[in-house]
């Protein structure tokens, strides 16, 4: 996965020690940033731990559990059902392989018997820690009303919503099943009477007799319609149809499909499989609108057919000139709905846009790039550009749910368009409380992945959330996690904001064990604001669980090993369950065999390695690695004595028998100027004056009239000059272990834009996490960013060596260490 990250502040010191979902409950109301870590007395701990079982439920009694991984949020049954519901088989249970039953039963064991708590976090009381009796079971006429608004602009219709577009221009009625077509309801007597009719048959009707049949009878009300299809005279007319269905002219099975589509008919009838064939028969003898009007009954049926759209794909290829804007747009919406990509009509498609760019509506637009992403289809960036150019100009026009999708591709393609995200910020925020979850959820994944911080965006979300949060699926609770964290974000309402959706996290249990991938995210964005709930890392890190990553169709031994040992360092008093040895050390040999292919190879980085040898004495003076491989970034290892002498550490190279070496000054026309014209008042190209420090004549190596500050050599006159490689002495290897120096180690981060937030100084959440970690292991960071280094790489190399001087040789880092 790619790895996002950020940083502008210490954490909150409440979230030093590990805590529970539990605590973050309690820390809501009595967490501040001022109060100080407190020890608890055992009696403390003992009633928090009976305070915590109160409330470690799958699915608290009142919280409307609701699963339905297609839409954005799933209805709220009525108050009967849902008491029953909640009083019944938890819904977790749906669930009933052998393993999954045994990881549910074994959390909720685990969840009773409560782990460390937030130390300084003042309980709540107790009206508000959800016992089974504080939330009624029923409500009232008004509140069910209210309910049944909120659930209806929470509901996202998978089948639906991305057909709004065809709304937009009568064309597309010719083009596309419309169920909103005004039809004559059938009475139920002539229904009986068809049925009637039926039985008492002892010949096949004629196509066009049952093609009158079919459409009669999806006229019928609801209620009857779904009582059809266990009538046995309707299977009985579904039969004659089949029989012979090669004589159905095309128009009259285009109604006949259009009639089981109102019917709805379950995608594996046999008449829609004797229907498939037909249609793929016949379809190079039907002209383009017919073809995409099936298709889109196709999909309505929830009907794969990737025979008839390949057909309906190659005849689009052929005809490409003919094609109508309306019948272009329908065409991608099913090439989306399809899931498919076909390569030769992409190039042919990005020219239709480009072309057709200022006739398309807003909504038309959104549909292009939702049917671009379903097929994963790949699309330049000067195409994604116009279309987010036309987008930033209009935004305030347009529905949140074509802003959506265009969001949606915007971060397919990495594409980053600062005019767009600059109007999202002034636009959307006011916006977001009548967005539905799974809107707002990509709103925030797309800032997220765009590595793009607006505060207000942020902060509107994180208002808006907390109200809405049972409306979350698994996926969106940890993407809400993840972007938070990945932008190292806590917003005003953090306590309210983060709790909630840990405690969503619990009742969401039974779908982090079909999507183990949800878990990890979630947590991982935890992690990055130094949020550990550890009942959920507990049983994320269960070796039942890690079992379950292993099928699921990401790589997630890497987000495993990041979790697991952030937990070992941030966490020291968890006891729960950790990643065993064996397999830690199975992703650290994936992890650095990695990075010496592709992250110490960099030209940043080989450059830095160079000069710091050069500068502090050779190769075993610094170690181009990876301090925590879990990070998933290098590090340059320097180690300096308390009064800031540098130490060979690195057993890499070894320096037991290097013989001392004669110290040299490159004569550059720099020097020259600097012996005839006398010492600059400035050492260093930022303007930083060092402080240098006179080695023993031991260390000179006989006497040198040398004093070297750092790598940067001060000759007598007091003039800097380049060092040459490996000007450090060496003590004996025999002295060098008696004396055993305290000593800082520095860790240099060579940094690049895609460790920050687009266009900012701002560091991502795992960058943040790694810098957190290094200082808590006695680490001093000592940064290299981008915006300093890069740019220095193509000046001269004294400039250089003074830079890294600078940096490595800062006297406010060895008083910090001190």
């Amino acid at each position: 996965m790619a790895t996002v990250l950020m940083c502008r502040r210490f954490p909150r010191l409440s979230r030093l020690t590990p805590f529970s979902t539990t605590a973050k409950r309690e820390a809501e109301s009595g967490s501040s940033k001022s109060n100080q870590i407190k020890e608890e007395d055992p009696e403390t701990a003992t009633s928090r731990t009976k305070y915590a079982t109160t409330i470690q439920l799958l699915n608290p009694l009142g919280y409307r559990v609701m699963y339905n991984p297609s839409a954005y949020a799933k209805s709220r049954a009525a108050c009967q059902q849902d008491a029953a519901r909640n009083g019944g088989q938890a819904l977790g249970d749906a669930f009933t392989s052998p393993g999954t039953t045994q990881l549910q039963h074994s959390f909720s064991a685990a969840s009773s018997q409560a782990l460390p708590l937030i130390k300084n976090a003042r309980p709540k009381p107790k009206s508000t820690s959800l016992p089974e009796h504080s939330i009624p079971t029923c409500l009232s006429p008004a509140q069910s009303k209210e309910e049944g608004e909120k659930d209806k602009a929470e509901m996202h219709d998978s089948k639906e919503d991305p057909r709004m577009f065809q709304k937009g221009r009568p064309e597309y009625r010719s083009l596309s099943y419309d169920k909103a077509e005004p039809v004559e309801t059938l009475p139920v007597e002539e229904g009986d009477s068809i049925l009637h009719s039926v039985a008492l048959s002892k010949d096949c009707p004629s196509a066009g007799a049952l093609t009158n049949y079919f459409h009669k009878l999806s006229c019928l009300p609801v209620e009857q319609r779904a009582a059809l299809l266990s009538e046995p005279r309707f299977n009985t007319l579904c039969g004659w149809a089949i029989q012979t269905i090669g004589s159905f002219a095309t128009s009259d099975l285009i109604k006949v499909l259009k009639a089981c589509v109102r019917l709805a008919l379950p995608p594996t009838h046999s008449l829609l499989n004797a229907c498939k064939g037909e249609f793929c028969r016949r379809a190079w003898d039907m002209n383009l609108e017919q073809l995409l009007l099936v298709a889109d009954c196709w999909r309505c049926l929830e009907r794969s057919v990737p025979s008839y759209l390949s057909i309906l794909f190659s005849y689009a290829n052929m005809h490409w000139k003919d094609l109508t804007l309306p019948q272009f747009v329908q065409l991608i919406y099913i090439i989306g709905e399809g899931r498919r990509s076909p390569a030769d009509l992409m190039q042919k498609v990005e020219s239709m846009i480009l072309k057709n760019m200022d006739s398309f509506t807003l909504e038309e637009v959104g549909a292009i790039c939702l049917g671009l992403f379903k097929s994963i289809s790949g699309i330049s960036d000067h195409v994604m550009r116009k279309i987010a150019d036309r987008v930033s100009l209009q935004m305030e026009n347009m529905s949140a749910y074509a802003l959506v999708n265009v969001l949606k591709m915007l971060r397919y393609t990495r594409m980053e368009h600062l005019p767009l995200m600059k109007e999202l910020g002034k636009v959307i925020p006011a916006q977001i409380p009548a967005v539905n979850i799974q809107g707002i959820m990509h709103i925030t994944l797309s800032c997220s992945a765009l590595h793009y911080f607006d505060e207000g965006i942020m902060t509107a979300v994180a208002m808006a959330l907390p109200s809405k949060v049972t409306y979350c699926r698994s996926k969106d609770a940890a993407k809400f996690l993840w972007s938070f964290g990945c932008l190292d974000y806590e917003p005003p309402n953090e306590e309210e904001f983060y709790s909630s959706l840990i405690e969503q996290m619990h009742r969401k249990l039974h779908e982090f064990i079909k999507f183990p991938e949800h878990l990890l995210t979630g947590l991982l964005g935890l992690a990055f604001v130094k949020r550990f709930p550890e009942e959920l890392i507990d049983f994320a890190l269960r070796e039942e669980f890690v079992r379950r990553t292993r099928s699921s169709k990401y790589e997630l031994k890497k987000d495993l090993f990041t979790l697991g040992k952030s937990v070992e360092i941030e966490c020291p008093s968890y006891q729960g369950s950790l990643l065993p040895p064996q397999l830690c050390q199975e992703i650290t040999e994936m992890v650095l065999n990695f990075a010496e292919q592709e992250i110490y190879v960099r030209p940043e980085i080989v450059e830095a390695t160079s000069l710091l040898q050069s500068m502090l004495g050779g190769p075993e003076y610094v170690k181009n690695h990876m301090i925590l491989p879990h990070t998933r970034s290098s590090d340059l290892e320097v180690h300096l004595t308390m009064d800031g002498r540098p130490i060979p550490f690195n057993s890499q190279n070894p320096i037991g028998d290097m013989k001392l070496k004669d110290i040299g000054v490159s004569l550059t026309d720099d020097l020259m100027i600097q012996l005839i014209k006398g010492r600059p008042h400035s050492q260093s190209p930022v303007g930083v004056q060092y402080e240098s420090w006179a080695p023993s004549q031991d260390e000179a190596g006989g006497g040198d009239h040398v004093a070297r500050s750092g790598g940067a050599l001060t000759t007598d006159s007091g003039v800097q000059a380049e060092p040459k490689s490996g000007c450090w002495s060496k003590p004996p290897r025999s002295l060098a272990l008696a004396q055993q120096p305290q000593r800082v180690k520095l860790a240099l981060q060579v940094s690049n834009r895609n460790h920050y937030c687009y266009c900012s100084k701002r560091l991502l959440g795992l960058h943040c996490l790694k810098r957190r970690q290094l200082r808590q292991l006695g680490y001093v960071v000592v940064e290299l960013p981008f915006w300093e280094w890069f740019p220095l790489l193509k000046r001269t190399r004294l400039e250089k060596l003074s830079y890294l001087h600078y940096k490595v040789f800062d006297p406010a880092l060895l008083s910090t260490a001190a």
